[in-house]
């Protein structure tokens, strides 16, 4: 997918922003920036997708996106719903690098730092004790300005220099291609497909949305995605599959259905694919060992 090139806005002379964002649904749209940012998920679940990597997120994800990784978060369907009172919170932190690499990442005692800054280009989910502290000192660069808000980025970045609780998301291989003369095409796919996953949406469907032959179109998804249509639409109907078993909402067999499988072999094999667990396991695994600490995500709604 190419993305949108994103300006965030800021105040002359700013190096660090902090932003906290309360919407119906967050930005939709694939797209990329020069500043780093650290975003946290304060209220809200749905797809990420990030380099070439697709998951999900909810509350209490920290997520660090590195300098011109394209990125969106794309908000469940029940948050575009008329009636829906579903807010999407997060708070983000935007740090513009460019400020500091000539002089203090440059500096042999930045070693640590500067392997961070090579693997947050691949996008990197904070996890564990990390994901604590890292969650405690964002809420409070809230009320901090000036120079003791790029001290709290500074010991933020120290701390996630030296953590074993980060994982990367995208693959080592990916390279975006940042010509943005068709964002609008790919973008429409890319939302086509979110919107209509669920439904027996064909290769030649999406082809027509894109007004692309299907060869055609086959080559200029995988150029652009490293995945091809079918994997693509097979991870983000696994996804939401996994989104469902969790929240115990249906049984299998309707899971597979509502995420747009009739063939409840083809749903299985899929997602012992995509997951590595069967279904089954997967729900076993979860009823056992599934907890998550939001105490400080609600705090930051506060």
């Amino acid at each position: 997918m190419k993305p949108l090139h994103f300006k965030i806005p800021k105040t002359s002379g700013e190096s660090v922003r902090v932003q906290y964002d309360e919407q119906r649904h967050f930005y939709e749209n694939l797209h990329f920036h020069p500043e780093l940012q650290i975003m946290v998920i304060c209220e809200s679940t749905g797809t990420r997708f990030i380099g070439d990597s697709i998951g999900s997120f909810g509350s209490g994800d920290i997520v660090v996106l590195g300098s011109n990784l394209p990125h969106v978060f794309r908000n469940d369907k029940k948050y575009y719903e008329p009636d829906s009172e579903l807010q999407a919170k997060n708070i983000s932190v935007f740090v513009d690098l460019a400020s500091f690499e000539d002089n203090l990442f440059s500096l042999p005692e930045a070693h640590d730092l500067q392997r961070f800054l090579l693997n947050s280009k691949r996008g990197l989910l904070i996890k564990g004790e990390t994901r604590k502290k890292v969650m405690a000192l964002l809420q409070d660069m809230r009320t901090l300005k000036g120079f003791e808000r790029i001290i709290q980025v500074l010991i933020i970045f120290n701390l996630l220099s030296h953590s074993t609780e980060l994982e990367m998301l995208s693959s080592v291989g990916f390279n975006a291609n940042l010509n943005e003369s068709d964002n609008r095409k790919i973008n429409d796919v890319f939302n086509y497909i979110m919107n209509n996953f669920s439904e027996d949406i064909k290769l030649s469907d999406a082809a027509n949305v894109a007004n692309m032959s299907v060869n055609a179109f086959c080559r200029y998804f995988k150029q652009h995605t490293q995945k091809t249509y079918s994997q693509f639409l097979n991870e983000i109907r696994i996804g939401h599959a996994c989104k469902l078993l969790i929240e115990d909402k249906w049984n299998i067999r309707e899971t597979a259905f509502e995420c747009g499988y009739d063939n409840i072999s083809y749903f299985n094999r899929q997602f012992k694919d995509i997951t590595n667990f069967t279904p089954t396991e997967f729900v076993k695994l979860h009823n056992t060992r599934f907890t998550k600490d939001f105490s400080l995500v609600e705090t930051a709604q506060e």
